[in-house]
């Protein structure tokens, strides 16, 4: 069996949901993409019924719109330099005195040779939750904190 063909993009195996990255903008802001849980990827078509005229039998759905959930992004409390702490900080703590300067945001899925197999394009995203979960002397655990996102639509790139 040939390496090539154990690859998880080409072969055997599916790709490991562990390795990814989150890319802001173009990128070009410094790293701020370590993050330990992304979710909300998801599609789902809303559909509408018609009854079929005279037919009792069956119902016709038909498509309407595409629903997408909200992004969602969980990692150890960042520090205060950081540009995503500071876009947050803008939107949140901002009283809407200034316009909300919505961003790309790319998740990619990537193999064993830190390249990406897999990518979503969220366009026009911005923060609309921001909450640190709860400490507890009990427990030995990273302080986290979740941002979740809106968007206006998303597209898988590859």
């Amino acid at each position: 069996m040939s390496a090539a063909a154990t690859t998880s993009e080409g072969g055997l195996y599916p790709p490991s949901a562990f390795y990814f990255k989150v890319v802001f903008g173009s990128g070009s802001e410094g790293v701020d993409s370590s993050f330990q849980d992304v979710s909300g990827i998801s599609f789902e078509m809303s559909t509408e019924e018609v009854p079929e005229g005279g037919e009792n039998r069956f119902v016709h759905k038909l498509p309407t719109a595409i629903k997408q959930s909200n992004l969602e992004l969980k990692r150890g409390i960042a520090p205060a330099s950081s540009p995503l702490v500071a876009w947050c900080k803008e939107v949140m703590e901002g009283d809407f005195i200034a316009a909300i300067v919505p961003r790309t945001i790319s998740v990619y899925l990537l193999n064993e040779n830190a390249e990406p197999i897999r990518g979503w394009t969220f366009a026009n995203a911005f923060p609309i939750k921001w909450e640190v979960e709860g400490f507890n002397s009990t427990k030995n655990e990273v302080a986290i904190e979740k941002i979740v996102f809106s968007y206006t639509y998303s597209n898988r790139v590859m």
